[in-house]
């Protein structure tokens, strides 16, 4: 049975390791070596991770079982934000990623909730994300849990531009 909990500075390293390969692992096969090499080394340092993990306007979820990381949630607040999202206080799922061994064993929508909480808890009153165009198993799951299409905004890997589809969910009181 796995578990959830809040994430730390001290998860930095695994975070970052994690976020890499499941990123190469779903997007690779679609992407350059060297737009996706491009990409990992600026998005999943764990330089990076660390600060992203120590800011208070990101919320980082882990789901794990024995001891080992099977998927991630990050929202944050007072990132960038399309200009087709304008609901009130917006909050943005930044990462959701489940390790493809775990796909559709449960582990995705019990994150799900926990993110939507936790974008509760940095006072949103909806959340939004940005979503390959391309990557028809995700935008099915976020539609199923009633994020809604409002728009489009650039997205890049490495020098590669991509287009990924706006959805928003609306946080219930």
């Amino acid at each position: 049975m796995f578990t959830i909990r809040p994430a730390d500075a001290a998860d930095a390293d695994g975070v970052a390791a994690f976020a890499a390969r499941t990123f190469r692992d779903t997007f690779g096969q679609d992407n350059s070596v060297e737009d996706m090499s491009a990409y990992l080394a600026s998005a999943y340092g764990a330089d990076k991770q660390t600060v992203e993990l120590s800011s208070p306007d990101v919320l980082t979820l882990l789901a794990e079982e024995g001891g080992a990381t099977i998927a991630f949630a990050m929202v944050r607040r007072n990132g960038p934000m399309p200009a087709c999202v304008t609901e009130p206080d917006p909050v943005e799922l930044w990462r959701f990623y489940v390790d493809r061994p775990w796909h559709g064993r449960g582990v995705a929508p019990v994150l799900m909730d926990a993110a939507i909480d936790a974008a509760r808890a940095l006072g949103g009153r909806s959340i939004w994300l940005g979503v390959w165009e391309r990557n028809a198993r995700a935008i099915a799951f976020y539609r199923k849990h009633a994020f809604v299409d409002v728009g489009s905004h650039d997205f890049m890997v490495g020098s590669d531009r991509q287009t990924d589809r706006v959805l928003v969910y609306h946080l219930m009181p």
